[in-house]
């Protein structure tokens, strides 16, 4: 590891000063992806910027209206724990549990993981398949805006993410096949069911919807997400709208997979494209399964 500046900014204007102008400045939050890229010397920033001055304005989880707000300095532990999130979104707790183990749990954060945005990483995936809005110092970006490519995303070099606001969905589930060692994800599939909009006032009363159309389903949106399994997390239209006329382990089907990953599934010593595009289509039944 080659030696650094550390800075431990009070403020995120003095964060934001730290790094705008400055290429060889990386922020830091929990450290979990970047210390180890530094001690392979595959990164070298002459300056680190900490935010752990800031936690305590970015490391809280409240629910605002129909969202789940998540700080962006909370901990993967802490997702997995909070009384909000198991309540709201449960699925995103579970999500959090299973990441890393104990020590990248307790010292990871949200915005740090979504900022590096690793293609098997958790996260991605409950952003995209929730429809998640990445606040930042200057704006917002939606799920399907941010991530662009391996270890990419629409952030300018200057910009730092503050939160992350999530939907809470009539129903969601996470199911990854994780690797053996790192429990990354290998191919993993979230799948939620948003919840559907009030109808327009009528002076008839309106017709219940019959058990073959549940009413979340018909109405609500479907939306589905894969992680590991390409250079970056994406979703699937095909099965998003096979699930959304008839939400059953049985839609997945080869039709409805056809397209995933585009034919840009990722080959190497964890599984061969093939089995990825195997693996994401297992995962997704079981997702589907898990929200019924």
């Amino acid at each position: 590891m080659r030696s650094f500046e550390y800075h431990r900014p009070q403020s995120l204007a003095d964060a934001v000063a730290l790094l705008r102008g400055n290429d060889s400045a990386k922020l830091l939050a929990g450290g979990q992806s970047l210390l180890p890229v530094m001690k392979l010397d595959l990164a070298e920033p002459a300056h680190l910027v900490s935010l752990a001055g800031l936690r305590g304005a970015w490391g809280g989880i409240s629910v605002e209206g129909g969202e789940l707000v998540v700080g962006a300095l909370a901990t993967h532990d802490e997702v997995s724990r909070s009384a909000e999130v198991r309540r709201s979104i449960p699925s995103l707790a579970a999500l959090a549990a299973g990441i890393g183990d104990a020590q990248v749990r307790n010292r990871g954060t949200l915005g740090g993981s979504l900022a590096h945005a690793d293609p098997a990483a958790d996260y991605p995936a409950a952003v995209l398949a929730l429809g998640a809005t990445v606040v930042t110092d200057r704006r917002r970006i939606a799920a399907d805006d941010f991530f662009t490519g391996l270890f990419a995303t629409a952030l300018a070099p200057d910009e730092i993410i503050t939160s992350v606001r999530f939907p809470v969905p009539a129903r969601a589930a996470y199911v990854k096949f994780p690797h053996r060692a790192s429990k990354f994800a290998v191919a993993g599939v979230m799948v939620a069911v948003a919840v559907p909009a009030a109808p327009a006032a009528s002076a008839t009363p309106a017709t219940p919807a019959t058990p073959a159309t549940p009413p979340h389903i018909a109405s609500g949106g479907v939306r589905v997400a894969v992680t590991g399994a390409a250079t970056r997390a994406f979703r699937v239209p095909a099965l998003e709208a096979a699930l959304a006329e008839r939400f059953s382990p049985a839609a997945v089907t080869p039709e409805a997979m056809a397209a995933v990953g585009g034919g840009d599934l990722l080959s190497d010593s964890e599984a061969s494209a093939e089995f990825r595009a195997h693996l994401v289509a297992v995962m997704a039944r079981r997702a589907v399964q898990a929200c019924i």
